[in-house]
């Protein structure tokens, strides 16, 4: 089945917008940008696209297989769509939780997390492999009642929502900021200081942070970047120096007596 992700297409409108980032970021004279950064970036959007293509169809036939067994039939009115994104938002909050709490997830997730700067940019450094670890979690849509292609086009559409909140530029929303996430949240989300690790996992709804404890207000100058950085740029090491380093620990003879921790375990544990 052909389905081509919604958020291919906006692309051009991404790219307006890292421009307008640019000039007003050297307005103000700050250097939002580093153009080995932004290219290790784009290099990592690139695989993401290509693996978006190559996959996409087959994981929404493995939508419709489990869409077969659906508990409820819901209609996707206002009212469906409404329920629809919600759940996404629910579901993403604990798909993103385990990325950083599961090492072999973390390996995916951890390239979003390896630069060092905070800009719309740094929004499209996304995993490679990241399209292939989400049918673990999503699944549970479908099996609920939601159509897969809504659940792919909602989907698209928070993702696309989650773009515009990795920014320095933007530092408060007022009274939103305790209702959605905005990019004062998703700044301490990136941060490398200690108060920042492991918070913060929401896309739009900023509740389910608050609601399950995870939820920290920027307050410290945010560091960014990854507690231990990669400084490299190479799209390789970026898309897969966890990885490595995983396969590292395993030839040690300790980590195979432990190998469930090893890979399944948090990082760093």
């Amino acid at each position: 089945m052909d389905y081509i992700d919604p958020k291919i297409f906006v692309l051009p409108i991404f790219a307006f917008l890292i421009l307008a980032e640019v000039f007003i970021s050297a307005r103000r004279k700050q250097q939002a940008y580093a153009l080995k950064d932004f290219g290790g970036s784009m290099s990592q959007l690139a695989g993401n696209i290509v693996m978006l293509l190559t996959t996409q169809g087959v994981i929404l036939v493995f939508y419709y297989w489990v869409y077969q067994f659906r508990l409820f039939d819901i209609t996707m009115n206002w009212m469906g769509l409404i329920g629809l994104a919600i759940a996404i938002d629910f579901v993403f909050y604990w798909y993103h939780r385990a990325s950083h709490r599961i090492r072999i997830l973390w390996a995916i997730h951890v390239a979003h997390h390896s630069s060092e700067h905070m800009n719309l940019g740094t929004a499209l450094r996304q995993s490679w492999f990241g399209p292939l670890s989400k049918p673990f979690f999503y699944w549970t849509l479908p099996l609920i009642g939601f159509d897969p292609l809504a659940i792919l086009a909602v989907g698209s559409a928070l993702t696309v929502y989650g773009f515009w909140t990795h920014t320095e530029q933007i530092r408060s929303l007022g009274p939103l900021e305790h209702i959605v996430v905005t990019p004062s949240h998703h700044r301490a989300h990136h941060g490398s200081n200690p108060q920042y690790i492991d918070k913060n996992y929401a896309n739009f709804l900023i509740i389910w942070d608050k609601l399950f404890g995870t939820f920290e207000q920027e307050q410290e100058t945010v560091k960014y970047g990854l507690t231990k950085n990669i400084k490299s740029y190479n799209p390789f090491v970026i898309a897969l120096h966890e990885f490595r380093d995983i396969g590292k620990d395993l030839t040690q003879k300790s980590a195979w007596r432990n190998f469930g921790k090893t890979v399944f375990g948090p990082p760093g544990d």
